[in-house]
Parts: structure tokens; sequence; C-alpha cells
């Protein structure tokens, strides 16, 4: 919205529907990220709810497919762990059924795949008198990107730590 002194410049509907699509045509975007943008664009919440509905009947809004393209993204370029992805997509009001539909459909071993190469990086950056705080310095690590701590210790006892080599 354009200021101009301090009146600022209306949208109609069906300027924010057809900006809106736009926008969701160029990329993937869910129905909380269009509720934001409406309400800085100062529209009523009824039409906030209409121009959703016409989102979301067209398909240019599918909060599902957003979420598994979310997660996707996530996982495979920023080695995020479920509990990190989760509360990102809370962020954008993804509803919990949606999103734990989604990270039921994975694999059992995503996000070990994922952590395992991570904490062999991070092991040999590390420095530690002791295996124990090896071992504490690699679990606040794992914590840290969002991984569970269960699978944070099944990273680090299936592949083994050695005290003598320092590597997995």
């Amino acid at each position: 919205m354009k200021r101009m002194g301090k009146q600022a410049t209306e949208i109609t509907e069906q300027e924010a529907l057809q900006r809106l699509a736009a926008l969701c045509a160029a990329a993937e975007h869910c129905t909380g990220e269009m509720e934001e943008k409406m309400r800085r664009w100062g529209l009523a919440e009824e039409v906030q709810a209409r121009v959703i509905e016409r989102l979301v009947a067209e398909r240019f809004v599918d909060d599902e497919r957003y979420c598994r393209a979310f997660v996707a993204d996530k996982m495979k370029y920023n080695k995020w762990g479920r509990r990190k992805i989760e509360q990102a997509l809370r962020l954008k009001h993804i509803p919990r059924e949606t999103s734990d539909a989604v990270f039921d459909e994975l694999p059992g071993d995503a996000f070990a795949d994922i952590l395992r190469p991570l904490l062999k990086v991070k092991l040999r950056t590390l420095k530690a008198g002791s295996d124990y705080e090896r071992r504490a310095k690699l679990l606040r690590f794992a914590l840290s990107r969002g991984f569970t701590f269960d699978d944070a210790r099944a990273c680090m006892d299936v592949d083994g730590l050695s005290e003598e080599s320092g590597e997995f």
C-alpha cells in the first residue's frame, strides 16, 4: 500500500485478489502469509475471508502443498530437524494436523540421514577434554538444529563415538 502523506490509498478486494494470485503463481505461499499481507493492507476481515476462499478454491493457495514443499526445503537445504521445522510451520499458522500428516509420510530414518553427516562434520571442529564433553557438545548441536533428543542419541549410539579416533 502506498502512502501519500497521512492518507493511505485503499486497496479493493479485486486488487487484493489479483496481487495475491500473482504472488502465489510465482511461489508457494500459505493462507497465513496471505492473511498477514491483507491485514497490513488494512482489508476488513470479511474481505480477507472472501479473498482467501477464492485463492483456495482456485488452488493458488494450498496449505498441505505448501507444508510439503516447506518441509522438503528445510530438510534438504537448511538441514533442520523436525522440531525446528514444526516451530516454523506454527509461526506460519499451518494447522498441526496438516504438518503431522506430512511428517508421517516421511521415512522413519529421514532425520537421522540428515543428522549423521552433520554430526561427523561438527565432530571434526570440536575441542573437548573428554568423550563425555564431546558427546554433550554434539547433543547440544543436534538439539539446536531442531533434532529430537532421541534422534541425536540414536545417531550417536548407532554410529558409536570412538574415543581414540574421535570419529563416528
